[in-house]
């Protein structure tokens, strides 16, 4: 039987025809307990969207790190936030970053959102079989630019990990932390003054912070904020002008009113 033939500026149809997957794992009865990562969230605010995630790893009970980077820069127009398994995840964020840059080079142009989001859902198919075992499961949420209209609008998307894709009217959250999250969005914007989608970038920051310090007094595995020790978050903006990263210094200015 011969190779499929590799469709022009596509990455990932090229490593199918030579047999090559960027992801392939093997489950076993043996296996440690898993590296999870959590909690993931993004919202609309007035300037554009605000990714955000803390910064803990879990392996069952144990705190392994508090200083995992959960929202990747993908290329400048694009982030992936990431819940789940980091090795899965990060081979995701590699594949989509070279699948992306392979495009660009080839075809003399930048990928189109929609075909960005149907990457992510392509790399969680592919890692259907595994997450069917219950090993390297990733439920990640990605932000980028729609350049069809002016200026570029940032949307946001989450996925299943059978890689069905949504977009996110307001904001979407993923992790072990996200019930309580998605709650407090939830309520803040039929409720609350002002609604995410109104907050300035002071605001909106102040508020992702918030957040995550609510949902680690509920979730062990959400790593919190603590200015006083210096902990902060991974919070990346996306808006017209590309992808930003709030900065800790940054963020210790803005969570103070």
């Amino acid at each position: 039987m011969s190779a499929p033939t590799p469709i022009a500026g596509d990455f990932l149809s090229l490593l199918a025809a030579h047999n090559v997957a960027p992801l392939r794992v093997e489950a076993s009865a043996n296996a440690p307990v898993q590296l999870q990562a959590t909690t993931v969230f993004g919202f609309h605010f007035a300037e554009g969207v605000l990714m955000a995630g803390d910064r803990r790893a879990t392996a069952g009970n144990l705190i392994v790190t508090d200083r995992v980077e959960k929202v990747i820069e993908i290329d400048s127009t694009s982030v992936l936030a990431i819940a789940g398994v980091p090795a899965t995840a990060f081979e995701m964020a590699r594949a989509l970053q070279t699948s992306f840059e392979y495009y660009r080079r080839s075809q003399l142009q930048r990928l189109s959102l929609p075909a960005k989001v149907r990457a992510l859902a392509r790399l969680l198919r592919d890692n259907l079989p595994m997450t069917l075992q219950g090993v390297g499961v990733v439920v990640p949420l990605f932000a980028g630019l729609d350049f069809t209209v002016t200026p570029p609008k940032p949307q946001v998307f989450f996925y299943d990990p059978l890689g069905a894709q949504f977009e996110a009217v307001g904001y979407a959250a993923s992790g072990s932390g996200s019930g309580t999250i998605r709650s407090i969005l939830s309520y803040q914007e039929q409720f609350g003054q002002p609604r995410p989608s109104q907050m300035n970038l002071r605001e909106a920051v102040r508020f992702a912070l918030r957040l995550l310090m609510v949902a680690s007094e509920f979730d062990s595995a959400t790593g919190g904020v603590n200015p006083a020790a210096q902990t902060f978050a991974t919070l990346k903006v996306l808006d017209a002008a590309g992808v930003r990263t709030i900065t800790d210094a940054q963020q210790a200015e803005y969570i103070n009113p």
